[in-house]
C-alpha cells in the first residue's frame, strides 16, 4: 500500500509564503540546496502523525496543493495509472539524490506526485 508522503503548496511569493506559515502553523521552512527555488517545509517532530513538505513551483500549474505518495516501482506505478484511465502530466524525471519523481492526472481531474525514493534519502 503507497502512503502520501510529501505535500507541496505552490506559491508565486515564497518570502511571503514562508513568513506566512512560520507565524501561523509554526512550520519550521528552509532553503532547498537543489537547482531551483524550492523550500523545504518541517510541520512536527518526527515520530508524530503528520507529513513534511514544501513551498515552491512558482504556482504550478496544476492549481493547488499536491500530495505526493511513495511507491516501489514507479515504471510499474506509471503502466497502471494510464491503464487505470489516468493520465500522466509530468514524466518521471530524477530529483538529484532524492529519488525518481512524476505527476499524473486521476480520472477525477485530481493531481498526485508519485516519488520512489532513493535508498537512503530520506523520503
Amino acid at each position: 500500500m503507497s502512503r502520501v508522503i510529501h505535500f507541496e503548496v505552490p506559491t508565486s511569493d515564497s518570502a511571503a509564503s514562508v513568513k506566512f506559515y512560520e507565524n501561523v502553523l509554526g512550520w519550521k521552512i528552509m532553503r532547498w540546496e537543489g537547482p531551483t527555488e524550492y523550500y523545504l517545509v518541517e510541520t512536527g517532530p518526527d515520530g508524530e502523525p503528520g507529513i513534511n513538505g514544501g513551498l515552491g513551483g512558482a504556482a504550478n500549474e496544476f492549481k493547488g496543493t499536491v500530495n505526493t505518495v511513495g511507491v516501489d516501482d514507479i515504471d510499474a506505478v506509471l503502466k497502471k495509472v494510464i491503464e487505470n484511465g489516468g493520465q500522466i502530466v509530468m514524466p518521471r524525471d530524477e530529483i538529484p539524490g532524492v529519488g525518481l519523481l512524476a505527476y499524473v492526472r486521476e480520472p477525477g481531474g485530481a493531481v498526485i506526485g508519485l516519488m520512489q525514493s532513493f535508498p537512503g534519502s530520506g523520503m
